[in-house]
């Protein structure tokens, strides 16, 4: 059971959780394409993807609850504490900052668009520096905690 659930916890950190990272860079390229539409459903698909990435965190409690007692792990063991810490900081910062500011930035372009009669908008809305920054910091923090996975200082 434990190589089970271990095999989950890898393989839906991988296309959960590199999804997440990822599809906020692609709504950036969106953004300065000034396709509304493409940004909308990217906003969309980060926030399930994201929610979703909470499997990850599920599946990694189980292989922790069933690991060998020599390894003496738990949520305080100092590399799992910081891993959930910085996915939290992670996870939060996409839900809560990345994810409205994709809508926003949907909006604003649909709303150039209406203004310059139905053309496709090549204004790059305001929001682009919060996606890019948010979804930048939430990367690097998701990178380190997979070097805490792996490392297991």
């Amino acid at each position: 059971m434990e190589t089970l659930l271990a095999v989950l916890h890898v393989v839906s950190a991988v296309f959960i959780v590199g999804p997440m990272a990822i599809l906020p860079m692609t709504a950036m390229r969106a953004v300065r394409a000034g396709s509304a539409g493409q940004v909308e459903v990217l906003a969309k698909s980060t926030n399930l993807i994201s929610l979703l990435s909470l499997l990850v965190v599920f599946f990694g409690f189980g292989v922790m609850g069933l690991a060998d007692k020599k390894y003496d792990l738990s949520i305080v063991t100092p590399w799992i504490l910081w891993s959930i810490v910085l996915y939290a900081v992670a996870l939060g910062l996409t839900l809560f900052l990345v994810v409205p500011t994709m809508r926003r930035a949907a909006e604003a372009i649909r709303l150039d668009e209406a203004i310059r009669g139905g053309e496709e908008s090549k204004a790059e809305p305001s929001t682009y520096p919060a996606i890019a920054a948010g979804s930048g910091i939430a990367s690097l923090l998701l990178v380190a905690v997979v070097v805490l996975m792996v490392w297991k200082p």
